[in-house]
């Protein structure tokens, strides 16, 4: 068979196969949250229909390449790369507003490591897991705390930044998918035992100022970002109300209102319903990607992926919304593939890509002389 056929063969089966549900749940996500943006600021918009155009191309690279043959060269590859750029930063990073989070490289602009931590360390537990599989009773001590040290070595480079939000979401990702992918129930009663003593330990020796003051303005009186954003909630009402009135974002008393605060905007906008509707959408596809892991529990590449996407979503969209309506300290914590940006949408939308490939190459079947006598008996 010629080779361009087998190409063109493997591109049909990948695409027949493809889970188009998952595609469609993140649709509404993003026209919604194109159409607050475009109303907070038009050139903010075309730079995300840019980002949007871009992740569409690496989710569609991502989609076909096969992942079963490259992932156990691509994942180390990329966890060391990252680690090496966030060494980078840590020694030539870009400071900005005390810290220390960006990377310059010339021809590419500046670039935030920690973002790929998601990625790099998502995939590399992906490739460990599938080739260590935990055993009928979850991991034991000893392969856990090489997992860990996977999590915790790129988590220990970004708290140096310092930047205390990405890295307890990572760890709360990365190890919310190891918690799904099966622990000893013994370790796990020990580590939220040893979790509960570090905390207030963690509060009175590790955290820094700033950090212990968002923590007092949210146990005290709300910080200014977060009075803005429940005046532009309560201000919405059920029904929300149109674009000219809603005052607070037009007239930007609301900080930051296409990033990390378009919840509020969403609100002010749309009312109760409109964030109902978003949580709703967010809620459908994590329990699709839940879903997706207990279906495809013995394939842990796609355990994993689907997990840890799982639960990125759920704590990122948890922390967010709880820190805009006040019951959360104030954090760098964006609606996962709702907020303006580039570099997260590029990143979540590279991982639904590999998820997508993973998926459908269950149900691929390489051409072999079986399958041209399959095809015969087919015709006959």
């Amino acid at each position: 068979m010629p080779v361009s056929k087998i190409i063109i063969d493997y591109f049909v089966q990948i695409t027949k196969n493809f889970n188009y549900i998952l595609i469609l749940q993140i649709l509404p996500l993003l026209f919604i949250s194109s159409t607050l943006i475009e109303e907070i600021n038009p050139s903010l918009f075309h730079k995300q229909m840019a980002y949007y155009t871009l992740s569409a191309i690496v989710f569609i690279i991502a989609a076909y390449i096969p992942w079963k043959y490259v992932l156990w060269l691509f994942a180390p590859f990329t966890y060391i790369v990252n680690i090496v750029l966030l060494l980078a930063v840590d020694i030539a990073g870009k400071t900005i507003l005390g810290a220390k989070r960006w990377l310059v490289i010339p021809g590419l602009g500046t670039i935030q490591p920690s973002e790929f931590a998601k990625l790099s360390i998502v995939l590399f537990l992906a490739f460990l897991i599938s080739k260590y599989p935990p055993k009928e009773r979850g991991y034991g001590l000893l392969p856990l705390l090489g997992l860990t040290l996977v999590i915790v070595v790129p988590s220990i480079l970004i708290l140096k930044e310092p930047d205390l939000g990405t890295t307890l979401l990572l760890l709360l990702g990365a190890f919310g998918a190891l918690f799904i992918v099966g622990i000893n129930w013994r370790i796990t009663v020990t580590v939220v035992a040893l979790l509960a003593f570090l905390v207030p330990t963690t509060y009175n020796y590790i955290l820094k100022p700033y950090q212990k003051k968002r923590i007092e303005d949210f146990l005290g009186k709300p910080s200014y970002q977060v009075q803005q954003a429940l005046i532009a909630i309560g201000s919405g009402g059920i029904e929300g109300k149109p674009k000219d009135e809603a005052t607070q974002t037009q007239l930007k008393f609301l900080p930051v209102s296409s990033t990390d605060f378009i919840f509020a905007y969403l609100g002010e906008r749309y009312g109760f319903k409109g964030m109902v509707i978003v949580v709703v959408l967010y809620i459908l596809l994590i329990l699709h990607l839940l879903l997706i892991s207990k279906i495809y529990s013995k394939d842990y590449e796609v355990l994993t992926i689907s997990s840890a996407l799982s639960i990125l979503f759920f704590v990122y969209m948890g922390v967010n919304i709880y820190m805009v309506i006040g019951m959360a300290p104030v954090v760098g914590a964006p609606l996962p593939m709702f907020s303006h940006g580039g570099t997260s949408f590029i990143i979540f939308a590279f991982l639904f890509g590999i998820l997508e490939n993973l998926i459908s190459f269950k149900a691929y079947k390489p051409y072999t002389s079986d399958t041209k006598i399959e095809m015969i008996k087919t015709e006959s």
